[in-house]
């Protein structure tokens, strides 16, 4: 362990109209972190991302619903749960309502989980800034969704993937969508984001449980 220490000089009142010197005494103790620490953390975090990966593919392709989906996935990544949350994204698939119209399910499910952990509560509602590290964190996302699939809106993404766009209302849309390739592209997408999110919640100081 390594020490360092510095002092530092601060001017207080006597009375009487004169000052005095104080000198206050800082210590800072500086650990080396061992090499193979420092591998072994990027070993789990590399299994931590792996498995939001893996979660987020697994579960679009068996229960679809990619908000709901990449929610599942980021928190079983992390070990944490919230069923509120999980619930929330249950409307929110197929650029929402499944409409096409709006952003990926994926990435509003993921920024919803950012948002719980590094969000604004109810106690803070009228401080304004104090939503600012869960913009930062979900414009770092969002940009880099848009670098990956050029847009963040549903049916954009949809042609920029397959081609093509499905109304999931009408009937034989939604069969030709289960019968092309267009889940296999949706649940590689949604575990994609899920292990790009997780990465960043990890990176702004999360711990995993």
């Amino acid at each position: 362990m390594w020490k360092k220490s510095f002092w530092k000089g601060c001017l207080t009142h006597k009375g009487s109209g004169t000052l005095n010197l104080k000198k206050y005494f800082y210590v800072i103790y500086i650990i080396p972190i061992n090499e193979s620490k420092i591998i072994m953390i990027e070993k789990s975090k590399e299994k931590i991302l792996a498995k939001a990966f893996e979660l987020g593919q697994k579960f679009e392709k068996k229960y679809t619903g990619c908000a709901q989906t990449s929610i599942a996935a980021i928190f079983q990544a992390l070990g944490i749960w919230n069923d509120d949350v999980f619930k929330a994204g249950s409307g929110l698939a197929d650029g929402l309502g499944l409409t096409g119209d709006g952003s990926c399910g994926a990435l509003v499910g993921a920024s919803m989980v950012i948002s719980y952990l590094f969000g604004r509560e109810y106690k803070d509602f009228g401080d304004m800034y104090k939503p600012m590290e869960s913009y930062r964190l979900v414009k770092n996302l969002h940009d880099q969704y848009v670098e990956k699939y050029g847009s963040c809106r549903c049916y954009n993404v949809q042609e920029s993937l397959v081609g093509r766009t499905y109304n999931l209302w009408d009937p034989n849309d939604l069969k030709e969508a289960f019968e092309s390739d267009m889940m296999e592209h949706c649940s590689k997408l949604v575990g994609n984001i899920a292990k790009l999110a997780t990465e960043i919640i990890l990176e702004a100081g999360f711990t995993p449980e």
